[in-house]
This record gives C-alpha cells, sequence and structure tokens, in this order.
C-alpha cells in the first residue's frame, strides 16, 4: 500500500456511524418562463423539432419491422430496432447541455441519444467547422451522396440531413454508413458530432466511457463523457467496477497536483422502469430508486439525483450542472433520468408485462406532447405551427429513408470477400517513441535499472554454462526493458492493473518503475477485471495508449465481454475509423493448480479481432514487447510465470541493450534439424529442446520451432521445415482438445499435405484440470513424451522403451469426454 496513506487503528475502530448524503428527487422547478427568457424562442422550437426528429425516426424503424414499409417506401430491414419511443426527452435534454467535445457512449437503444447529440453538436458547431467535418468524412463521399439526394427541407439542414442520412445507411448497414455499414443499428457512431460507439451489451459502455474520461482527464481536456445506459444495466457487475473505478480514492489523494480530482465521466441511466419484461423497481432490483446506489460508490454518492426524464429541460438542467461538477474535477457523477418506453423492448415485443392501463397512465406524460402544449401556452408556437412542423418532420425523413433505400451503396462482400477480414487489423505501428514526458526521478536513480545495468546481457558463460538469473537478463527484464522505452518516451502511454505499482507487478515485471513514473502513468487499480479492460478500450478509443495486466490468465473469464466484445471488433465495426492501442498482458500461472494454472491462448486466439503473442525467450519477450506497444491493433500478450527468472541461451550476444523490435506474426527456427518438424508455443520450447538434444545421441535431428505469435501467424518457414522433414509435432500447454496446436496442425496438414509421411501429432496437456505443484509434471508435455511420440510413431526403427506416463487410449478418453 502507498505509504502516504497511513491505516491507523485508532482512526478506524473509534465509534461512530456513517451519514450518506440527501438524494434529490425531480428537484426541478425553474419556471417554464425563465427557461424561454434564458434560452429564446429558436432553441425551445428547436428541442421541440428534434425530439420530432428522433419519434419520426424511430417511428420509420418500426414501421419497416412491423409492416416492411414506411409512408409509400417499401424496404425489408433485417437487422434489429431496439427503440426509444417516449424517451426522446431524456436524450434531447442531455444533449442540449453537453457540448461537441463531450462525448456519449450509448447502448442498444441509443439511436435517439445519437441523433439528439449529432443535432445538439451542429447548433454548435460553425458552418466552416461543419464543412470540414462533412467533406473529410470518407473524403466527401457522404456529404456528395447527401447533396445530391437531400436538399435542405424546412426542419433540417444539409448537416442533419448528413447525419439522419449516415445514421440510416449505418443501420441499414449500407457502405454509405457513417461506419461502412459494419456497425449497424447498436453500433453506431460519428465521433466529430461527440457521438462514440453504441454498444449491444447492456452497460458495456460504463468502463468505456470511464476509460476515456480517464484519457480525457490525462490530455488536460476541459470536456466530460457519458455513458448512457438502461436501468436494467444496473444488475451488470462491470456497471459497478466502473463507477467504482471512476470514483477511486486515488485521483485525489496520490495522483500529482495538475492531474488530481475525479474523472470526468456521468453515469446517465435512462430509467423506463423495465429491462426487456423485467420490471426493476419492485422485482429484479434491491433499489427503489436507482439513484439510491450511488451511496455504494462513495461519501458524496456520485452527486446522485433523480430527474423527470419526460422533460428535456429538467434534463439539460441535471445534465449541465453535473457537467459543472465534473469540470471541476469532482467527479463522477450519476443521473438517474426516469422516463418510458412506450414501445416494447424490441418490434417482436407483444408487452405481455404491463397492463395497458399502465401505458395508457403515461400517455399523458409523453414528453413531445407535454413541451408541445408548453410552447403553445407560452405563445412561442400555435398549434397549427405545432402540427405543421410535425407534417415536415414526417416529410423529411421520408426523404432521408428513400434516400438511403435507393441510393445508399451497399456493401458488395461477394466482389471483396475478405473486406470485413482487412478491417479487423490495421497492421499499423507508431514510429519509436521519443518523446518528453514528466517524471518523479531520473531513470538511473532506479535501484532496478542500475542492477540490470551490471547483468551479462547474454545467458551464458564464457564457459558456456548457463548464469542465474541475478547474472543475466532475464525474461522478466527483457519484458521491463521494452516497457521502460515506452514508458519514458511516450506520454499517451499509461499502464495499469491489480498490484501494478508499489509491489511492481504480481510478478515483478514492473519493479522499479514506481520510483520514476507519477502515479497517472502507473497505478494500482481495483480487483475489476472486466473495468480493467473496458477503461483502456475507452482511454484508447479517446487517444491514448494503454498497456494493462489481468494478473493471471485465467482471470481472463472476469473479464470476456471486454476482452472479447469490445476490444476485439471496435476496429472492425468502426470499418477502420477507430484504432485500439492496447496491450493486456496475461501471466499463465504455475503451481497454483486449476483456478490459476490454465493456458487459454486458444480462447482468445479464436477470437477475431485479437493479435495474441506467446514468447518463450527473453530476446523475443522484449522484441515483441516493443512491436506489440507499437501496435495500433489490440494484442494480448501471454507470458509464463515459469519462464520469468529464464536467461537468453539462444543467441550469443544475448539480448540487445538498445531498443529492438520483432515482427508480429513470425515464427523462429531455434535448432536445425532433418528428421521431424516440432512446432512449439510458449514454455513447450524448452522441453522440445531437451528432447532434441537425447536424440540427436540416437541419430534423430529434429528441428525445433518457437511459434512466439499465434494470430498472425506465418506458415511458411513450418512448410519448409516439412518438406526438409517430413514429420510435424505441434507442442502445447493447453490442454490438447480445441488448442491452437491443433488449428496449426490442421492447417499444415493441408498446406504441406504433399510433404507429409505420416500424420501430424498435438502433444499437449490432458483434458483435465491443472493439478498443483507436486503433479504438474505429470501433466505438462515433457521431453519424454515428445522422444515417445518422434520414435514411436515418426521413426518406430528407432522405438525401444516408453517414454513418460502417457500410456492411455485417447479414443477412449474422448468417450468419456476426456
Amino acid at each position: 500500500m502507498p505509504k502516504s496513506i497511513p491505516v491507523d487503528p485508532q482512526a478506524f475502530q473509534r465509534s461512530g456511524e456513517l451519514a450518506f448524503p440527501r438524494i434529490p428527487l425531480h428537484a426541478y422547478a425553474r419556471p417554464f418562463a425563465a427557461e424561454l427568457a434564458s434560452r429564446g424562442p429558436k432553441q425551445m422550437t428547436d428541442i421541440l423539432r428534434h425530439m420530432m426528429l428522433v419519434r419520426e425516426f424511430e417511428t420509420m424503424l418500426g414501421s419497416f419491422k412491423a409492416k416492411g414499409s414506411y409512408a409509400d417506401i417499401a424496404y425489408a430491414y433485417k437487422g434489429p430496432a431496439h427503440l426509444s419511443l417516449g424517451q426522446e426527452g431524456a436524450a434531447v435534454g442531455a444533449a442540449l447541455a453537453l457540448e461537441p467535445a463531450d462525448h456519449i457512449f450509448g447502448s442498444h437503444r441509443s439511436h435517439g441519444e445519437f441523433i439528439a447529440k449529432g443535432l445538439s453538436a451542429i447548433a454548435r458547431l460553425s458552418a466552416a467547422e461543419l464543412q470540414t467535418i462533412m467533406a473529410t468524412h470518407k473524403d466527401g463521399a457522404l456529404l456528395r451522396s447527401v447533396a445530391a439526394h437531400l436538399p435542405p427541407t424546412p426542419v433540417t439542414s444539409l448537416a442533419e440531413n448528413f447525419l439522419l442520412f449516415g445514421l440510416l445507411a449505418e443501420i441499414f448497414m449500407k457502405a454509405d454508413g457513417f461506419n461502412g455499414g459494419m456497425g449497424g443499428s447498436m453500433h453506431a457512431f460519428f465521433t466529430p458530432f461527440g457521438a462514440y460507439p453504441n454498444n449491444a451489451i447492456v452497460g458495456a459502455s460504463a468502463g468505456i466511457a470511464t476509460g476515456a474520461a480517464l484519457r480525457k482527464k490525462l490530455a488536460g481536456e476541459a470536456s466530460v463523457t457519458v455513458s448512457m445506459s438502461g436501468d436494467g444495466s444496473t444488475g451488470c457487475g462491470p456497471v459497478f467496477e466502473a463507477m467504482n473505478f471512476a470514483a477511486m480514492a486515488q485521483y485525489r489523494t496520490l495522483w500529482t497536483d495538475a492531474r488530481k480530482g475525479g474523472l470526468p465521466v456521468l453515469f446517465f441511466f435512462s430509467n423506463n422502469f423495465y429491462a426487456m419484461g423485467g420490471q426493476t423497481i419492485g422485482e429484479t432490483m434491491g433499489w427503489d430508486r436507482l439513484s439510491r446506489i450511488g451511496a455504494a460508490i462513495n461519501a458524496q454518492a456520485l452527486h446522485a439525483e433523480t430527474v423527470d426524464g419526460t422533460n428535456p429541460l429538467a434534463v439539460a438542467d441535471a445534465v449541465a450542472r453535473k457537467r459543472a461538477l465534473l469540470l471541476q474535477g469532482q467527479g463522477p457523477a450519476l443521473l438517474d433520468v426516469e422516463c418510458y418506453r412506450s414501445g416494447g423492448h424490441s418490434t417482436t415485443d407483444a408487452n405481455a408485462y404491463r397492463t395497458r392501463e399502465e401505458l395508457a397512465l403515461w400517455e399523458a406524460h409523453d414528453p413531445i406532447a407535454k413541451f408541445a402544449e408548453q410552447l403553445v401556452a407560452a405563445g412561442v408556437m400555435d398549434q397549427a405551427a405545432v402540427d405543421a412542423m410535425k407534417a415536415q418532420v414526417a416529410d423529411a425523413i421520408a426523404a432521408v429513408t428513400r434516400a438511403a433505400v435507393t441510393a445508399a451503396a451497399s456493401v458488395d462482400v461477394p466482389a471483396d470477400p475478405t473486406l470485413i477480414g482487412r478491417l479487423m487489423f490495421s497492421h499499423e505501428e507508431i514510429p519509436v517513441p521519443a518523446g518528453e514526458v514528466t517524471l518523479l526521478a531520473a531513470p538511473e536513480t532506479s535501484a532496478r535499472i542500475r542492477q540490470d545495468a551490471k547483468k551479462s546481457r547474454a545467458g551464458l558463460g564464457a564457459d558456456g554454462q548457463k548464469l542465474s538469473p541475478m547474472r543475466a537478463i532475464t525474461y522478466r527484464d527483457g519484458l521491463f526493458e521494452a516497457i521502460l522505452h515506452h514508458m519514458l518516451n511516450d506520454e499517451r502511454l499509461i499502464a495499469y492493473g491489480e498490484e501494478c505499482r508499489e509491489w511492481g507487478g504480481a510478478f515483478g515485471v514492473y519493479r522499479g518503475l514506481s520510483d520514476i513514473l507519477p502515479y497517472e502513468r502507473l497505478f494500482n487499480s481495483p480487483i475489476s477485471e472486466a473495468a480493467i479492460v473496458a477503461t483502456a478500450v475507452g482511454h484508447a478509443l479517446e487517444g491514448g495508449r494503454t498497456l494493462i495486466e489481468l494478473m493471471y490468465g485465467d482471470f481472463i473469464g472476469r473479464a470476456g465481454d471486454e476482452i472479447f466484445n469490445q476490444m476485439a471488433k471496435w476496429q472492425a465495426m468502426s470499418a477502420g475509423i477507430l484504432k485500439l492501442p492496447v496491450v493486456l498482458r496475461c501471466s499463465v500461472g504455475s503451481k497454483y493448480g486449476a483456478q490459476h494454472s490454465q493456458d487459454w491462448t486458444a480462447l482468445v486466439a479464436h477470437i477475431p479481432g485479437l493479435k495474441v503473442l506467446y514468447p518463450a525467450t527473453p530476446h523475443d519477450a522484449k522484441g515483441l514487447m516493443a512491436s506489440a506497444l507499437s501496435s495500433q491493433d489490440p494484442v494480448v500478450f501471454f507470458e509464463s510465470q515459469r519462464l520469468y527468472d529464464t536467461v537468453e541461451t539462444f543467441r550469443m550476444d544475448g539480448v540487445p541493450a538498445e531498443y529492438y523490435r520483432i515482427p508480429i506474426g513470425e515464427p523462429e527456427v531455434k535448432r536445425v534439424g532433418r528428421h521431424a518438424t516440432v512446432l512449439t508455443i510458449g514454455p513447450s520450447l524448452y522441453p522440445a529442446l531437451a528432447a532434441a538434444q537425447e536424440l540427436e545421441a540416437q541419430g534423430l535431428s529434429l528441428e525445433v520451432i518457437d511459434a512466439r505469435s499465434l494470430v498472425p501467424f506465418n506458415y511458411d518457414p513450418v512448410i519448409r521445415s516439412i518438406a526438409k522433414t517430413g514429420h510435424l509435432l505441434v507442442v502445447t500447454e493447453a490442454s490438447e482438445r480445441g488448442s491452437f496446436a491443433m488449428t496449426l496442425a490442421a492447417n499444415l496438414t493441408r498446406f504441406a499435405f504433399a510433404s507429409l509421411k505420416s500424420a501430424p501429432r498435438v502433444l499437449g496437456s490432458p483434458n483435465w484440470i491443472v493439478p498443483g505443484a507436486e503433479m504438474e509434471t505429470s501433466y505438462f508435455p515433457q521431453a519424454d513424451d515428445i522422444i515417445e511420440i518422434v520414435t514411436s510413431q515418426f521413426h518406430p526403427e528407432t522405438h525401444s522403451n516408453r517414454r513418460g506416463i502417457r500410456n492411455w487410449d485417447d479414443r477412449e478418453l474422448a468417450r468419456n469426454g476426456l
């Protein structure tokens, strides 16, 4: 723990009681006349117009789903439509209080929030700024299409047509969509207007918005982020992880003065009282008002407040007040915005969970009808003008719809079958970092750096004997040196995770960094794997670079959505617009048994969109970490705990002291041979080398290739090796069933079939739990197991006595689920 925060037993054992701040409920009371005087007639009528545009846009989508047509336009829309009919006051009110530089992160039900934020940004941006935004997006292709097919109307400008057409084309999965049709209804966004990615996973935007706020804070930006989700999301653990991460006390107690203060993130819950059909109050939640959950997070109760979401002015007032607090460093904040979803959860919802009487009660609180009545009562509009606006809005949405159906270009995958695949990775790298950063002390003052400078760069002494990890640069040191270079030269890069600072990371990779880096560049996170990864994604989307650590690879399960649905997918779902420079370090355990020693490389490699690395030597660990930290793509970097103290024995000159990179995706021949190819993943390199050394005495020469990377993977060096040896054994410490070794073997059977003299074999760990330390050698592949396969199956003429303990029948085990 930080020595600057002493834990005093006298203070904590003192008798007393906790007090909680009062949480306001529907406190807005400003007269409509005062709002009118402050905002003026134009903005007040624009609020109504914006709500009508949102309502009609979603009505159109609902009509397509229900009838296959809207107005006189027929279209078979196949995608989802989670509509927010009745919630327009919440969306437009929030956007009214936000600046273009404020970024919202929506949900599956965020068409309205997207449109409202875009309309608000358009109203605030100058004509020149708007023209630049539209002309530079996709080199002006979308703007040209809008100009050709959508002239301005009495209720929509060119920029507003650009917004509506770009969104609808995206929902229809058209190439003219904002994200090239790769995102669709639940993932649409347009960053120049401050509408950042909507998210199909309930509550997922909470952590991403928190990470984006972290980047804004570190970059010194005077703007905020908003996580927009529904009341049902409060049942999701990652939402609470995100709120706690946003409220960490260290922002105020430990960070340097220039960066002190809470994160500028607002958790905005559009509380429509239902998740899908489950009713939150009284059924699926313990709270009676959503705002109450703020009291669980910090002493300020997140400045929580319950607001009337049917009144856009009440919402705007609350968001403006919370935004001011956030910019003063008093964040985070929470708003419970009570509104009502008059339509179903989706277009297939039969509303079986609520009564007609309840629906009728809320009709009197329709935000558009209520606001129009107030405008008429105040003399701003008459009823004829309201009716005319409604008709004009319908005509404008019909024009946008007709253009999206008839003029928007489609995505032609048959003509370009790998189009989507090419969007998964940018394969871009930043230049070698060489910027200036703020440090607590000069690097040479770090005891760890001074100690490493005295070590041999090579792992073998003059006598050819292996040096101890105390005397030579290790795998751990190689990782440290690559990370150190980037941390010392790129202010955008931050590192965090569980016990990353004073502890130096659970396995000492970061040891010494806390001496020289301020807290805001290297800090301890909560034990919140989902928040660790989600915030890293948000930080990267906002322009930062992020290095995070999950203490054990087994904890990937605690961040499954964040790794597999967020970190992996946003580059492709944005058609390459977004970049995700995130490196996720995961150690593969040893000695700790079934829940701390699993190799889950195959699980991660199975998910498209993640680069997956697993180096086995100090030289490769340093070079591949440098490449990972330079990549614009998300990387999962596996490290074996049994290799942290390994020294470099493959290169006579050892691990170079200077900075270098190793190309991602290139396996390397570690030992040249003639009689069989052994392709290894991670630490299985070392038993393969031991087997090769023993077999050499029997006249069998093994070629040992270290995969180093799993995704991407260049098969050519392995194919060349098989052409020479005729045999292939792939070795991994992962359970054999479904392992990435199986994928490699299957592909190489196809790619090198003509050269193979026998069926390739995979040697992995058995398909049962990892035992404790005393039994590990009976579980993970050993040199004896490799020798047994090579001599009994590839070269049976050399086989004598059985080696190893694997005398089981694989087919019998498979029949028993093993």
